[in-house]
């Protein structure tokens, strides 16, 4: 990891409508920059037309040393696409301030949550971490990228179900209303290739590729997802019943891998998925409508983020 001194030319891609008053937060922020010695950030907000990809390469091109996500998983992954495709060399890298529900990279990354204070001493005095991005063809669209999650079935159906208005009142209990409704939909016939491993077809009720392994509260769905290892995670769930769905969620819980007949697990650089007909899909928590097939792939090392330095280790005393 890097160690960078704090940037001089900094910006922030914020989502006003994930505040009550973006200007109150821009205030707190110019505040703490001044009691840091921080210089303050250059401000892009994002559209409904343009939800931060255009924003975040404008603020490269304007000389921006590091460009800061200010939003839900949604302004991340849009932020993250536009940094993603620059040289190494000179990539600029992102740090993420804590301002939707489910801060899902964040979460996997340990990065501060809470504070605004905590997530901002972060990203300007941090380290520089390369993590992998998850690229995904769905159908016969262009390339997307994913930093968490691309799935397909009952996680999807959940996230397109959810209730705006709870969502925004209870936060992530929202989803487990929708979940609970999603629980008694029917599955769907599905055949998943990863590399070149005997492809596993089978009726399925939901299929996740994940690049990073933990969701809200901790909950680690996928033990074995890191976002260093150059590799993506692949599973596919197939209860067919309620004690099925107990069953993969002890064993989610209480973090064993010893295989359940329900709960595949593969591993792999590449993978493929091809549905017997359209179902729903989610991008990073993000419902994207129905879908029949998903191709994607790893790009190791493709993103610059901040993280947390680590302390230093104590002095090894001399004889």
């Amino acid at each position: 990891m890097a160690h960078p001194t704090s940037p001089q030319r900094w910006a922030v891609v914020a989502n006003p409508s994930k505040f009550a008053s973006l200007a109150a937060v821009k205030a707190d922020v110019a505040q703490l920059c001044a009691a840091n010695g921080w210089t303050e950030p250059t401000w892009y907000e994002t559209t409904l037309d343009d939800p931060g990809e255009g924003q975040a390469s404008q603020a490269v091109e304007d000389g921006a040393e590091l460009v800061c996500s200010l939003g839900g998983d949604g302004t991340v992954r849009n932020v993250a696409s536009a940094l993603v495709d620059r040289d190494p060399a000179g990539r600029v890298p992102m740090g993420l301030l804590p301002g939707g529900t489910g801060n899902l990279l964040a979460r996997n990354l340990k990065l501060p949550m809470d504070t605004l204070e905590a997530a901002l001493v972060v990203a300007l005095e941090g380290s520089d971490l390369d993590i992998d991005v998850g690229e995904v063809v769905w159908d016969d669209e262009e390339p997307t990228i994913f930093l968490v999650m691309a799935g397909m079935g009952f996680d999807a159906q959940m996230m397109a179900g959810v209730d705006a208005q709870l969502k925004r009142r209870v936060g992530w209990l929202a989803y487990a209303v929708s979940g609970a409704a999603a629980l008694f939909r029917i599955g769907f016939a599905v055949r998943v290739a990863a590399d070149r491993q005997r492809a596993v077809s089978q009726h399925a009720r939901t299929v996740l590729v994940a690049n990073c392994g933990e969701l809200t509260a901790g909950l680690r769905l996928i033990p074995e997802a890191e976002l260093t290892d150059g590799r993506l995670d692949t599973v596919l769930a197939s209860p067919r019943s309620i004690s099925g769905w107990l069953a993969i969620g002890l064993n989610v819980v209480s973090g064993r891998r010893r295989g359940h007949p329900a709960f595949v697990h593969l591993d792999s650089e590449e993978v493929q998925v091809a549905t017997r007909e359209p179902v729903e899909a989610q991008l990073d928590g993000d419902a994207v409508g129905t879908r029949s097939r998903m191709r994607a792939r790893v790009r190791p090392g493709a993103l610059t983020v901040r993280v947390a330095t680590a302390p230093a280790a104590p002095a090894v005393p001399q004889n």
